[in-house]
């Protein structure tokens, strides 16, 4: 399919400012919203930073980003009297919430403060966290998803973290729920967010993992490589080296507990093996996880020791 006339493609050299020497890996398109394109993922040589180029300029990424996308969706605050809970889901959930760590949102722990959420989407993390005592605000791209966070009583910034005003008060914590990888420009987006925090806030990012073997044996299968929005694909290593040149310390990596992502990506082998009909209840596995995950968690456990689930939470500090 050709692209529509409305989105601009740029060529990107390495974010990390390396000398052109550069590794074709493979291309692929659109595969969540079968929109136009074809994209290539190219790898630096000289540090390893995978990258998505050419790619949809700023301007006109949008165009990839339709209010049906599912961030928009599944972050939408439910009110409690129209959620469906069974008595077994109630007495349930603490004790599963207690023994499993599926490290998908994991926190360093603070004392409440004020918080950032980069991509807050329609606001049920920031809804969460007021509820615990924390100032809250927001940055969202999508208007109508930003509409939906600040109907609630949140202040959100529409639009990109690119042309986001400086918060009133210096940040004691900021959070990017699957974000880093959407920036053109992650490490003037790092500093700006350094030059936002206080001394000793705390930086927590999740993000795909490219270094895992899904990324390998997938390719443009891989259902976290979502071109072209993903414009970076991160390994630890290099998500370390980001970080750094952000003005950021990387602390902790937590290797996240749940199998979406290569389940997922089975989906979309099979899929294009015209096993369509499994190949598509195996993509949508992640909107309708629930209790699978906890079926799979033993499987998702012994995977993250090895840093291959195929997705990563990771806590970095700002030190002055």
């Amino acid at each position: 399919m050709k692209l529509k006339s409305s989105v601009e493609l740029e060529n990107v050299m390495c974010q990390l400012g390396c000398h052109q020497n550069d590794e074709f890996l493979f291309a692929g398109s659109d595969r969540l919203h079968n929109l136009p394109g074809k994209f290539s993922v190219i790898k630096c040589k000289t540090c390893g930073l995978i990258r998505t180029s050419p790619r949809p300029t700023l301007d006109t990424i949008g165009f990839y980003y339709p209010d049906d996308y599912g961030p928009y969706l599944g972050t939408q605050v439910i009110h409690p009297k129209l959620q469906k809970t069974t008595v077994i889901k109630k007495l349930l959930k603490p004790i599963a919430k207690a023994i499993l760590q599926f490290n998908t949102n994991c926190l360093p722990t603070l004392v409440t403060g004020s918080m950032l959420e980069i991509g807050c989407a329609s606001g049920s993390f920031l809804h969460q966290m007021a509820g615990q005592g924390w100032k809250v605000q927001g940055i969202e791209f999508s208007e109508k998803a930003a509409h939906a966070a600040s109907q609630l009583g949140y202040l959100v910034h529409c639009g990109p973290l690119e042309t986001a005003p400086q918060p009133e008060a210096p940040l004691d914590l900021i959070v990017g729920w699957m974000v880093l990888e959407h920036l053109h420009d992650p490490i003037s987006c790092l500093k700006k967010l350094r030059e936002w925090a206080k001394s000793g806030a705390w930086l927590v990012l999740s993000v795909p993992n490219a270094g895992s073997f899904g990324f390998t044996v997938f390719k443009d299968k891989w259902y976290d490589l979502h071109l072209p929005a993903h414009l970076h694909h991160f390994t630890p290593q290099t998500l370390e080296k980001v970080l750094q040149a952000g003005g950021w310390k990387m602390k902790k990596n937590f290797h996240q507990r749940v199998l979406n992502n290569l389940i997922a990506s089975i989906g979309y082998l099979l899929c294009d093996s015209d096993i369509k009909n499994l190949g598509q209840k195996f993509v949508g596995f992640p909107r309708q996880a629930g209790k699978w995950s906890l079926t799979l968690y033993p499987l998702a456990w012994l995977l993250s020791l090895f840093g291959q689930t195929g997705r990563m939470t990771v806590w970095a500090r700002v030190e002055f």
